[in-house]
């Protein structure tokens, strides 16, 4: 067994200061100092070696992981479920229509109540500007608040499953991706990266993946580049956190309307459909007003000034303009592929079809990110407990003669 490569980690790991995140949740990728991103990679590539070779990374003996999903997921739902299971957690999914909550629950209730032998709880909630994030700090507050009065006998970590705002998860797993297709963190300053808005025949996509990469990317000396057209701007605060990091970390922010201009010598590529801010923040507000006609009249309005902007596709034809014809196609997934999902999409099917290895990969990554965040919010020490965890060498799968 080869266990070089987890003690590099681990000793690495150790260098960095990461007490920050111990007991604490994991809401927004740029609230989390550089440190405590880096340590995140590393203990996520610290167990996935220990379950590629055999050997248990469970740190609990019981406990429960507990998912809320406001809106549809395949990926960070099994991801997340594959994390806590991983470390030894039992899932339960949170189903709001069979719980109390249709009933006028509070939440700081229901949060109590779902958390007495919980450890962590993982929300997904994207659908609403100004509600996701600021629904999953308010269940934060209130099993704070149950662990402070001796109600709960742990707090709880929130981890964000995808809100408004971000989407950690995702484009924590994409940077890792990035890492090891390009050999190292230190290989991908100057690297530049379009993150790219692409035509979909739906209308609402969230906001929340572009806005994570251009927060993330821009923190490791890369060129970010954020294309969209006219009205599909995101939340100006994020590309101010992007312009800011991009300043600190020697890299650039740039922003254009032209797919052809943000494809042109790019290292990587991220083509993406999300929905205006602009109508996003209308669409709460119609919500919020028990507007049903009014969000029907709106989503009409969205989809016709999708329609003429269908030219923004990755096709072969854009591809051949990045860096020396062969940038990494990246994807959160499901991708609107042209010809096989629907009749016009974000990407070409000969496109699709040649990056399908690494889009696997790239999705392949969230479980061991969950679970590294997970680790590192439990864990007063994580270096002292992952190399327990080595030196103890207990077989995940017990194989018998």
């Amino acid at each position: 067994m080869d266990t070089d490569i987890i003690k590099s980690h681990i000793e690495r790991l150790s260098r960095l200061d990461c007490r920050g995140m111990y007991r604490n949740d994991f809401l927004l990728t740029w609230e989390k100092s550089d440190d405590e991103v880096h340590a995140t990679f590393i203990v996520a590539e610290i167990i996935r070696e220990l379950r590629q070779q055999n050997i248990s990374c469970r740190i609990f003996d019981s406990g429960l992981g507990i998912s809320l999903f406001r809106d549809q997921s395949t990926r960070t739902r099994f991801s997340f479920a594959s994390a806590c299971n991983l470390l030894g957690l039992a899932l339960q999914d949170l189903d709001e229509g069979k719980s109390q909550i249709a009933h006028g629950e509070t939440i700081r209730e229901t949060a109590n109540m779902i958390s007495f032998m919980g450890d962590v709880i993982g929300i997904r909630d994207d659908m609403y500007i100004g509600k996701g994030n600021a629904y999953m700090r308010e269940v934060a507050r209130s099993v704070a608040e149950g662990f402070q009065e001796k109600i709960l006998e742990q707090r709880p970590t929130l981890i964000n499953l995808q809100c408004d705002i971000d989407h950690p998860t995702q484009s924590m797993s994409d940077m890792l991706h990035l890492v090891n297709t390009f050999g190292g963190i230190e290989n991908l300053k100057g690297k530049k990266i379009a993150m790219s808005w692409a035509y979909s025949p739906s209308y609402g996509k969230p906001l929340s993946v572009p806005q994570g990469v251009i927060g993330l990317m821009t923190r490791f000396g890369m060129e970010v580049v954020l294309a969209h057209p006219h009205g599909y701007e995101v939340m100006p605060e994020v590309s101010q956190i992007a312009a800011k990091n991009a300043a600190a970390s020697g890299g650039s922010f740039t922003t254009t309307h032209s797919m052809e201009k943000a494809f042109e010598s790019a290292h990587i590529v991220y083509p993406k459909s999300w929905a205006p801010f602009a109508a996003m923040e209308k669409r709460t507000v119609l919500f919020g007003n028990n507007d049903f006609d009014g969000i029907k009249a709106l989503e009409k309005e969205l989809l016709d000034q999708n329609a003429t902007h269908q030219g923004w596709e990755c096709t072969e034809e854009l591809m051949a303009q990045t860096h020396e014809g062969n940038a990494l196609y990246m994807h959160c997934l499901p991708a609107d592929i042209t010809g096989v999902s629907c009749k016009n999409g974000e990407v070409a099917a000969s496109v699709f079809d040649r990056y399908r290895k690494p889009l696997y990969r790239q999705a392949s990554y969230k479980p061991y990110i969950i679970a590294a965040m997970i680790l590192l919010s439990k864990m007063k020490s994580p270096a002292d407990t992952l190399d327990r965890l080595l030196e103890t060498a207990t077989p995940r799968i017990r194989e018998t003669a």
